[in-house]
């Protein structure tokens, strides 16, 4: 009896032994979506993801990568309850997702080791409503002029431009009918005409994109007056184009491609044009000066937890770990956009690469891409008739007016 009593313990504990590890081995999955500019970029998340899950064996990420209609998806993923648990956000986004509650709030999460005061502070206050904390920044990236140094020197410019008049001015002797068949083959300067490239544009002469109500307001006199600079550039001194203009996908690749001899691009063409035109020499200068200021814009995306997640603590420790020092240093040596840790930006030394530091530059005084939940209205209205503008089918002062109105009665009708 006594032996057949010590067998059924010993199997019992054999059986309890085995449930314990079978508990312990199970893992809790997380998604992560967001998208991909290129495989390098995917190659090297997935890196750091791995080496996450080593360090953290009873979490496992599942890695989704959503490069069309993003934000469409999120959103509707959000209203179904079926949203990824950690994904990007694109700070013009946050203000909408902030006041609909779907995302979770982090400030509970951050402890002191986490050196929350190491972030750019423009950049933390975009994923921020007062105190409370919805997103940790990722990166972040501005814009500058790059410009292809051997054509500036054949044109007799030992120097980059410094203010806008001289931009003008370089513009229009860069653009050349190299092989005289009454053709432009390479333009002074290619323009993206877009809000999120213009903004900084309507800011010069001390416009505003919007007001006190998060209404559309870049229609104003002084709003018009910066962006009359770049009609006039491909209207008037027919010294300036678009990248359809010259055949190419971007400004990036028109430039590369020699069609554009400036353009005013971000950090995220650099590793593009090193790797796709090797043979090509350029370099970069902070954005002249308009009206005597400075002026750029600031890109950030930041990782944001869904509030309905069911795994916020493993959620957090993911963006936690893709954040930290360690985390943001390998993912920022890729060079497509800047470290948001003033730590991480300061050892990796990209405010003395030559190529990087007019970008770096442009984080003290460049406008954040962000204006309030109305942002992605008015932007769809602002690039509709400042195309129209573009192609000499309005005036701009027209063309703004028409869209401002129509952006500030979609608002008022959406409220």
């Amino acid at each position: 009896m006594r032996k057949l009593l010590s067998c059924s313990i010993a199997i019992s504990l054999v059986f309890f032994t085995l449930g314990c590890r079978s508990q312990s081995d199970r893992k809790i999955e997380i998604t992560l979506s967001g998208w991909q500019s290129n495989p390098n970029e995917g190659k090297l998340l997935d890196k750091i993801i791995r080496e996450f899950e080593a360090k953290n064996p009873t979490i496992r990420v599942k890695r989704e990568v959503i490069n069309s209609q993003y934000m469409d998806v999120i959103r509707t993923r959000l209203i179904g309850e079926v949203a990824p648990d950690v994904f990007y956000l694109e700070a013009f986004e946050a203000p909408t997702l902030i006041k609909y509650g779907v995302l979770e709030p982090l400030n509970s999460y951050i402890k002191p080791d986490f050196k929350l005061n190491d972030f750019e502070p423009n950049l933390l206050n975009a994923f921020k409503q007062g105190n409370t904390v919805y997103g940790i920044p990722k990166d972040f990236s501005t814009l500058a002029l790059f410009y292809n140094s051997n054509e500036l020197k054949n044109a007799g410019f030992s120097k980059p431009p410094k203010t806008w008049s001289e931009l003008t001015d370089y513009a229009k002797k860069l653009t050349i009918d190299k092989n005289k068949d009454g053709k432009i083959d390479q333009y002074g300067i290619g323009i993206a005409p877009e809000l999120p490239r213009q903004a900084f544009m309507i800011k010069a002469f001390g416009g505003s994109l919007v007001d006190q109500n998060n209404n559309a307001a870049f229609a104003s006199s002084n709003g018009i007056q910066g962006l009359q600079l770049v009609i006039d550039q491909y209207r008037l001194d027919r010294s300036a184009a678009q990248p359809s203009d010259v055949g190419a996908n971007s400004n990036s690749e028109a430039f590369g491609q020699g069609r554009v001899a400036m353009a005013i691009e971000g950090p995220w063409a650099i590793p593009y044009l090193k790797e796709t035109f090797p043979n090509l020499k350029f370099q970069t200068a902070e954005i002249p000066t308009i009206n005597n200021r400075n002026g750029t814009m600031i890109f950030t995306v930041g990782y944001v937890m869904n509030r309905q997640s069911k795994h916020k603590d493993a959620a957090w420790k993911l963006i936690q770990y893709l954040t930290n020092e360690s985390g943001m240093k390998a993912w920022a040596n890729q060079g497509v956009a800047l470290p948001s840790r003033r730590s991480v930006l300061a050892e990796l030394k990209y405010d003395r690469n030559p190529i990087y530091a007019p970008l770096v530059a442009g984080a003290k005084y460049g406008t954040i891409w962000q204006a309030g939940e109305t942002l992605p209205t008015i932007m769809t209205n602002f690039d509709n008739q400042f195309v129209s503008a573009l192609l000499g089918q309005q005036t701009l002062t027209n063309a703004m007016k028409r869209a401002q109105e129509t952006a500030n009665r979609e608002i008022y009708l959406s409220n």
